[in-house]
């Protein structure tokens, strides 16, 4: 491949943005939050593990917080230490109150990023923006041509959110890609990364996909809008391939950037807690209030509405001080190239210390495939 194969850069998180996050763990404080706006969106994504229509949500009996509950929240999470808020939903700009809610976060000091579908970012939302931005976009394309995003989410907008994108970025709106890719997007991984480097914008993606347990009654495993895990490591090594040329992959190989194939789990004598910030120096509020270690864990959570946000903060880090991951992923020498965590653990077999098969299966075949592409002729 070509040098102008790779994208814009590569994310690297600030140094700062490191040493709050590791000094909120070490400290016991909530420096990241995230608030799950609504449920709500005017996209009907195929593989969505929270999306839920205004009949759905009456009939579930829970309703939306209103903009004044999650400023109060807000002050809360602040005064115990929260500095990054991501607002998402659903999609969070349907939300009613979203400018009079993003204005006041940022009063409050808080950094602000937004995870957003990118089609309401036009008129008078844009022109808000313009005058009071949050500190990044997070924006999920969802293919390379209007035909793909019917295909995929219900709508053929993909030349409006282009166009949206373009118009943050003319703004100066800090502006990063997210990219879900599924077998109702997978010709177009190409022109995901072609549109990515027209708008020097960085993308990331990912092929694996959560069974959606928040949506579909907690049935774990289920997931009817992913690929095999065989196809799911197959389509991750293409979208590498966007991001590296072929020497590139060959010297990651060669040079130890890839465990041996033929690997298998040693395990050991017992599960290792999380690795990642979920409930150590981060949270989710959920649409309807309750806060749980992470938005793809299938816990209860704790109402923060009825129990203040201390009291739930303090049970949620309890909570996930006790997980344990599987035996088998102690020590695992795949853990590198694996996407295994407490969060996929439960989605995938409904406990956090049973080991996930399809994410197992998936690194051993996606390891298999590299080597055999690009690992040297003679092993």
């Amino acid at each position: 491949m070509s040098e102008n194969t790779k994208q814009p850069g590569r994310e690297v998180e600030p140094l700062w943005s490191s040493y709050i996050h590791d000094k909120g763990s070490r400290l016991g404080l909530p420096v990241s939050g995230s608030f799950e706006l609504t449920p709500r969106c005017n996209f009907d994504c195929k593989m969505c593990y929270v999306h839920q229509t205004p009949e759905q949500i009456a009939a579930s009996g829970r309703k939306e917080l209103t903009a004044g509950q999650w400023l109060d929240i807000a002050r809360q999470a602040k005064d115990a230490g929260m500095v990054f808020l991501l607002l998402t939903g659903g999609e969070p700009l349907v939300y009613p109150d979203f400018p009079r809610l993003l204005h006041e976060l940022k009063k409050m000091g808080l950094l602000v990023s937004i995870n957003s579908n990118g089609s309401l970012l036009r008129g008078e939302m844009l022109e808000f923006l313009k005058q009071d931005p949050p500190l990044r976009f997070n924006i999920t394309l969802y293919g390379g041509s209007d035909a793909t995003y019917e295909r995929l989410c219900g709508r053929p907008m993909f030349q409006q959110v282009v166009d949206n994108i373009k118009a943050l970025r003319a703004a100066g709106i800090p502006v990063r890609l997210n990219a879900s890719i599924t077998p109702y997007n997978k010709d177009d991984i190409p022109a995901i990364y072609q549109v990515s480097r027209e708008l020097g914008v960085y993308v990331k993606s990912t092929t694996y996909m959560f069974p959606p347990v928040r949506i579909n009654g907690g049935h774990a495993g289920e997931a009817e809008h992913r690929f095999s895990a065989e196809d799911a490591a197959y389509y991750e090594i293409a979208c590498r391939e966007e991001t590296m040329t072929a020497q590139e992959l060959r010297e990651a190989v060669a040079n130890g950037g890839l465990p041996p194939d033929g690997l298998e789990c040693t395990g050991g004598a017992e599960g290792e807690p999380l690795f990642c910030r979920a409930g150590r120096s981060s949270f989710w509020m959920t649409w309807d209030g309750r806060m749980v270690p992470c938005g793809m864990m299938t816990t209860q959570g704790v109402s923060v509405v009825e129990e203040g946000f201390q009291k739930a903060w303090e049970t949620i880090r309890a909570e996930t001080a006790a997980i344990r991951l599987p035996k088998e992923c102690t020590g695992c020498p795949m853990h590198q190239q694996c996407a295994s965590c407490a969060a996929s653990c439960a989605a995938e077999t409904g406990a956090y210390d049973k080991k996930p098969e399809y994410l197992c299966t998936m690194t051993k075949s996606m390891i298999h495939q590299m080597w055999r592409k690009y690992g040297p002729e003679e092993r």
